[in-house]
């Protein structure tokens, strides 16, 4: 850019900075429900679902009392979900997928139906993976995943018909065919961004989702029943989280506005992107990392309640007195899906010589709310939500950091969908919440007189 341009350029910043403020005031004078929360934290009402609760506290005569969180798929306790798919040996994640878009369990045969059916729908349309991944790769798999689906757009016959015969198939298809976008998608950013050999592979429609992601991810293919297990745990515990979240709000606004499914979806994405939602668990483990470095024992509780310490007090770390994966904005005394992670993390650690590394995590865990009420002078009840321990899960299964939170969105695609289909069919109202204008009224001025 030439120098009058970036002059010029640097003008137009200052004076967007000058201009986009607002006093903090105000939002008090109007009642302002910021980020759609009431003032105890909790979130305002603005819908009704059957798609999935939250629960991780009540509510007794207008004060907050802590529970032990609960998560639940159409009113069943997805802790019962994990153990009888452990129990039988079984993978679990398309039972959850089938039960939170029909609203009840399968039966053994109409879930196997319902697996070879995703099966038959996870190979890509032809040239796909050519015209829309590799000649266009990029740095960013979620932004290439929201691409992927938005340009699966362009491959469908009927692509704006929202009648839900074809939401229901166009939600099929791309709960299918996401582990093949997000794999390709990283074969591309390594070959073109880092220099590695392009290895694609296909998707085997016998195969779950979990292990079609782990085949197509790995060069020979190659992994463990309990590697599998693992991956299909962390699906089950990601599918959905209540239409509250931010990417599931994001699904009923956009869809409520009879757009078509691919524009809703990749703005579900677009939302999960970021750091505040699904890229938590990068932060946890940059955290980890710099306990690492930073003590000489990762075994030593006392030099891991140390730095802890440091962290609380801005003094390491990226100094934001955070620790991340610790708290949650709905749970308080425990989130059920850390808590079915590290139940099950434990034996993947012994398979893979990590566990010193794991009583690391269970160690921060454990010291970090009596630490967080003591440095903080706060009574806030917080313990470890699902980001604390899913990267770690991430780490042994050999999966690149850059991947973590495409596979939330893998996941969470069912979640999405259900609750698209929930909103187009239920609801006949475009979501349109209100905005105060504080601006004054000003007169225009003629450009001769400026």
């Amino acid at each position: 850019m030439p120098e009058t341009n970036k002059e010029i350029f640097r003008e137009l910043c200052d004076e967007a900075r000058s201009i986009y403020t607002m006093e903090p005031e105000l939002y008090t004078t109007f009642n302002v429900k910021r980020g759609l929360r009431n003032a105890d934290g909790s979130g305002v009402l603005v819908g009704l679902t059957k798609v999935g609760e939250v629960h991780g506290y009540v509510l007794d005569e207008g004060e907050k009392l802590p529970i032990y969180g609960t998560l639940r798929y159409r009113g069943i306790d997805v802790e019962e979900i994990v153990h009888a798919c452990r129990k039988e040996k079984r993978f679990g994640f398309e039972e959850v997928a089938y039960l939170l878009l029909f609203g009840h369990l399968p039966s053994k045969d109409t879930l196997s139906k319902f697996n070879s059916y995703l099966g038959s729908k996870r190979g890509l349309p032809r040239n796909f993976t050519e015209d829309m991944i590799l000649k266009a790769p990029s740095g960013d798999i979620m932004n290439k995943l929201a691409r992927c689906v938005l340009a699966s757009y362009s491959y469908d016959e009927n692509p704006d018909d929202c009648s839900l015969e074809n939401v229901l198939r166009q939600s099929f298809e791309l709960i299918a065919r996401m582990p093949v976008f997000i794999a390709h998608a990283y074969q591309a950013k390594s070959h073109y961004f880092g220099g590695k050999s392009l290895i694609l592979h296909m998707p085997v429609p016998e195969l779950s989702t979990a292990e079609n992601f782990l085949h197509l991810m790995r060069a020979d293919n190659e992994y463990t029943p309990l590697e599998a297990e693992l991956l299909d745990l962390a699906l089950i515990l990601h599918a959905e989280h209540g239409g509250g979240n931010n990417s599931a709000f994001t699904t009923h606004v956009v869809s409520s506005s009879g757009t078509d499914t691919y524009s809703a979806i990749a703005a579900a994405i677009g939302s999960l992107k970021g750091p505040k939602h699904g890229g938590a668990n990068a932060r946890v483990m940059g955290m980890i990392e710099d306990f690492k470095a930073n003590i000489t024992d990762i075994t030593d509780e006392q030099q891991i309640k140390d730095h802890i310490v440091k962290l609380l007090k801005k003094e390491s770390y990226d100094h934001s007195g955070l620790i991340y994966g610790i708290g949650h904005a709905v749970y308080t005394k425990s989130d059920p899906r850390a808590v079915l992670l590290r139940e099950n993390a434990l034996a993947l650690a012994k398979q893979k010589g990590m566990e010193d590394e794991f009583y690391l995590y269970d160690i921060i865990a454990r010291n970090t709310p009596k630490l967080f009420a003591e440095i903080k002078k706060s009574d806030k009840i917080v313990a470890p939500n699902v980001d604390f321990y899913s990267g770690f899960v991430y780490k042994m299964l050999n999966i690149p950091p850059e991947v973590y939170t495409p596979i939330f969105a893998m996941s969470r695609i069912v979640g999405w969908c259900a609750h698209r289909i929930e909103e187009i069919t239920v609801s006949d109202r475009i979501i349109r919440p209100a905005y105060k204008s504080v601006s004054k009224k000003t007169a225009y001025m003629p450009i001769s007189e400026r």
